[in-house]
């Protein structure tokens, strides 16, 4: 009886291995386990090896494993490949098509089952992923049972007879593994608690995040790891009256999404490195014009078209510091799926308290990988709309003056209105302007604008900017890192831990304006500060550079080959570090 495994597949892209890992995902999250997902592929629509590589947990687990359990391989080169991985006395279950073979260091099992010729037998050989499916739930000792409600839901717009067939597929691959019941040796997962749990990829809870806060409307242009925003939105959008366009580039996408901020429509778009290099101009003009603005920046392997399909997180000083001149920005960074839905709705709400254009971080890890997320709470779900009320009545002035929609105030937050409310027609333009917006170049003017905007972010009220785990007020060691790289820290300060040294761990979710007050004493109180991040230059730890000092403690732990950070890496390297 074990507590957790890790479970793999791969073969060809566009062979059929996202379905399997979702069919055998799917149905264990709803036994009650705690499941993590990463999928590996290809910058390409069909070929190219892929996997799927999944852990199953009857705990909260925030990472993939170092090891490897079994994996379900669709050809040799799935074996080639991922075989390192696997652990004393793991599985490999092997399309007998393909006469596979495994290295003689009798680390691993074969099970050479044929997948494609029982799935012909039964009437396609699509059904073939099926029959892996049931070959790796007898390894489990799981009914094959567990699996008709996801394929029923997969499959029953096709008719019950399609169902039925893709069960006996995998009933099929449960009865070839028993026929060799005396040779199989089980991997018995102690029982879940049962309860439901959503599962799900950070775009999938930006996307509900995005309607919970009251979004009606996304101009996008696809690209990787961000399109799936976009397309849970085409489908969801519509039914609560809202709608997603398509534009010609990202340029076109960010002012259209500014002009329907402007027009009092909660409206994000969503993308990547590349398509954000294109709206930094635009970007501008939502600091300057002081309309509120939500983009996602999905991050991935650069620069240039780089490694789209692989993760990294070099975007962090362009998402401060891309565009030309200065205006206030926040940036915020999630590091989990449940944090992604909940800051989404924050995002809406502080671009529009402080009319400032809000980044929400990402990275392909985080957007793409897949986790059981317990039960959103929509009941405390808080719209602020900031200084907009779109039923006062705006008292005309005397001389008939405009609207001074930018008028100087304590706070930097200018009141505002919406196109249409009367005695509210104000001038909108990116160039420097006085109160009214009319274009004024006056020296004054400018820097009294200059001061307003600027003092908005002063008093940013952001909860939980920083997320800590600190047991010792007097630290070896202080671990920091943003975005996905959370579960995995975690797990290494645990084994870190083990070996006696006093691990303390900050996650950033606020980028900028910095957390310096709740990360200053932190770093002060360790030894060392190792910051832990996938990029070349450094990047998150020359901010804390920047911000906080303490420049002799602190150490880069860096990725940048486009694979994830596994919990021996973070921990074997901090081991060297100390």
């Amino acid at each position: 009886m074990i507590n957790q495994l890790s479970w793999k597949v791969g073969g060809q892209q566009g062979e059929g291995i996202e379905s399997t890992g979702e069919i055998f995902s799917i149905a264990l999250n709803r036994l009650g386990y705690y499941l993590y997902g990463y999928r590996h592929f290809s910058s390409r629509i069909k070929g190219g090896h892929t996997n799927n590589k999944i852990r199953v947990s009857t705990t909260q687990v925030r990472s993939i494993s170092d090891d490897l359990d079994i994996l379900v391989a669709f050809d040799q080169e799935t074996i080639d490949v991922n075989y390192h991985e696997l652990r004393e006395g793991g599985v490999v279950i092997a399309d007998a098509k393909f006469k596979p073979s495994i290295p003689e260091d009798g680390v691993a099992t074969l099970y050479a089952v044929p997948f494609t010729e029982i799935a012909t037998e039964l009437g396609t050989s699509l059904m073939k992923n099926m029959v892996a499916v049931g070959a790796s739930s007898a390894i489990l000792d799981l009914d094959a049972e567990a699996f008709r409600e996801v394929v029923q839901e997969i499959f029953g717009r096709k008719g019950e007879s399609i169902v039925e067939k893709n069960m006996d597929a995998i009933r099929a691959g449960v009865q070839f593994i028993k026929d060799q019941a005396e040779s199989v040796e089980t991997m018995q997962l102690a029982k879940a608690d049962g309860n439901k749990r959503l599962f799900m990829i950070g775009n999938d809870a930006i996307a509900l995040g995005a309607v919970a806060a009251g979004s009606r409307f996304m101009p996008a242009y696809p690209i990787t790891p961000a399109s799936e925003i976009m397309e849970y939105l085409i489908k969801k959008l519509p039914k609560f009256g809202g709608t997603v366009i398509q534009t010609e580039d990202e340029i076109a996408a960010c002012t259209m999404a500014i002009g329907a901020n402007y027009a009092g429509v909660r409206t994000l778009t969503a993308s990547a490195g590349p398509g954000l290099s294109l709206m930094m101009e635009a970007i501008g003009l939502s600091g300057m014009t002081e309309t509120p603005l939500v983009v996602v920046d999905t991050q991935r392997g650069g620069p240039s078209t780089g490694l789209p399909t692989k993760i990294e997180q070099s975007d962090l000083m362009a998402m401060i510091y891309g565009t030309h001149g200065e205006i206030p920005k926040v940036v915020m960074a999630p590091s989990t799926v449940q944090e992604a839905f909940y800051d989404t709705i924050e995002a809406f709400n502080i671009a529009e308290e402080y009319q400032v254009p809000v980044i929400l971080l990402t990275d392909l890890q985080l957007s793409l990988g897949k986790q059981s997320v317990e039960a959103l709470d929509y009941k405390n779900i808080e719209i602020r709309r900031g200084k907009l009320d779109i039923n006062q009545e705006i008292p005309a002035s005397d001389d008939k003056a405009y609207f001074k929609r930018y008028e100087v105030t304590e706070d930097g937050v200018s009141p505002r209105v919406l196109p249409g409310m009367k005695n509210g027609i104000h001038h909108v333009t990116g160039v420097e302007h006085e109160e009214t917006g009319k274009p004024s170049e006056v020296a004054a003017n400018r820097q009294a604008q200059m001061d307003k905007r600027l003092r908005k972010l002063n008093n940013l009220k952001f909860n939980t900017p920083v997320h800590v785990s600190a047991k010792h007020e007097e630290a070896d060691v202080l671990l920091v890192g943003f975005n996905s790289t959370r579960g995995t820290i975690e797990e290494a300060m645990e084994r870190l831990e083990k070996d006696g040294v006093k691990a303390n761990h900050a996650q950033i979710r606020l980028i900028h304006p910095f957390p310096t007050e709740e990360i200053a004493p932190l770093v002060k109180a360790a030894k060392k500060v190792i910051v832990v991040e996938y990029n070349a230059t450094g990047q998150l730890a020359n901010i804390l550079k920047m911000n906080v000092g303490e420049h002799e403690k602190i150490r880069s732990l860096l990725k940048y080959d486009g694979d994830p950070f596994l919990p021996k890496e973070i921990h074997t390297k901090c081991k060297e570090l100390l």
